[in-house]
């Protein structure tokens, strides 16, 4: 285990929400909430397929939330090779740091475990569905909203990040949610803007269409290449053998470059968080993608929200996890506040 994760005090006998907080950020987190298993509990993202964890462990009192954020040097890049690499980097780092806070609290008494921050449970609706959604758990531990894109929106980082989630039969007092929304929504649509298959919707994502640039070499591509591979004759097969898509795939499993991963164009553009202030709004002002049609679809859901139109992404049940106060400029008092600071 890294150095890193050998630093400042171990978790002690008295152990409180705080304590739990400054152990994580000692170990390396970028920030730290606390969630209630029981509201997790009664307020699953979806009810039809619900990630909640009395499905995991009955015995669950609260559930510590971890980030780790993905350095922003990645989102000034071409191509999106650099930030797909970066996160897997991430996402090991964060493991390494949510077992040790879990060992640590083991060691006191009260059992706990985390599970993979990226997983796929297909006993539950398809696509990226894991046990838990890690989303919904940084917003009920009160460390952001969800965006228009429905990426969790941190003030710090905007949606530049990872999270996951450390399970424990410990009882410790949880953070409040936020109801003001961190997303300026849309007005701001940067990320409808910059999305290259359009796969943005009002407070929900075309996750088949996101896929196509996030997963160049995902599951489904290698899925469908086999089911034609087995129809090809010998020829054919041959030149498959030699294709770049086979290529990608070795990669994709090797280094996660294609098969999992982000692409940075929605990430890179929200106006979100003093890491885009410091490094981003500079080069991502211009926003090459955007076109007439998604100007236009951007006018319509503005259109749609402010004349009380049905939303699906902002009903009565889901909008507690996008801020229940609107947009009330949060982001403009963190430009200024940053630039304050910038001045002096």
């Amino acid at each position: 285990m890294s150095r890193t994760l050998r630093r400042g005090t171990p978790l002690g006998p008295q152990i409180n929400s705080l304590e739990v907080k400054r152990r994580a950020k000692e170990l390396g987190a970028d920030l730290c909430g606390i969630a209630s298993a029981a509201t997790l509990n009664a307020f699953p993202p979806d009810p039809r397929w619900p990630q909640t964890p009395e499905r995991i462990s009955r015995y669950v009192k609260s559930v510590i939330v971890i980030v780790q954020r993905i350095p922003v040097g990645a989102f000034r890049c071409k191509g999106n090779v650099p930030v797909q690499y970066l996160d897997m980097l991430v996402l090991r780092r964060m493991d390494r740091i949510a077992l040790r806070l879990a060992q640590e609290l083991e060691r006191l008494g009260h059992p706990s475990f985390t599970l993979a921050a990226q997983e796929t449970d297909w006993n539950l609706k398809r696509a990226s569905y894991g046990q838990l959604s890690t989303r919904h758990l940084g917003v009920e531990a009160g460390l952001g909203t969800l965006g228009l894109e429905v990426n969790i929106l941190t003030p710090e980082f905007g949606p530049r990040l990872y999270l996951t989630g450390i399970l424990t039969e410990l009882e410790l007092e949880a953070d409040q949610r936020m109801e003001e929304q961190v997303c300026i929504g849309e007005s701001c649509s940067r990320c409808l803007h910059s999305c290259p298959p359009d796969a943005v919707r009002q407070w929900g994502l075309d996750k088949a269409g996101c896929a196509t640039e996030a997963q160049e070499f995902g599951y489904m591509t290698i899925t469908n290449f086999f089911s034609k591979f087995v129809d090809m004759d010998k020829a054919q097969r041959a030149a498959a053998i030699r294709s770049r898509d086979l290529f990608g795939f070795w990669q994709g499993l090797l280094r996660v470059v294609g098969s999992f991963g982000d692409c940075p164009r929605c990430l890179a553009v929200c106006p979100v968080g003093n890491d885009y202030h410091a490094h981003l709004a500079d080069i991502q002002k211009v926003i090459p993608e955007k076109t007439p049609e998604k100007v236009a679809k951007a006018a319509a859901f503005k259109r749609a929200r402010k004349e009380g139109e049905a939303l699906p992404g902002l009903s009565e049940w889901n909008i507690r996890w996008v801020g229940e106060k609107g947009y009330q400029g949060i982001v403009a008092r963190q430009l200024q506040e940053f630039k304050k600071r910038q001045n002096q």
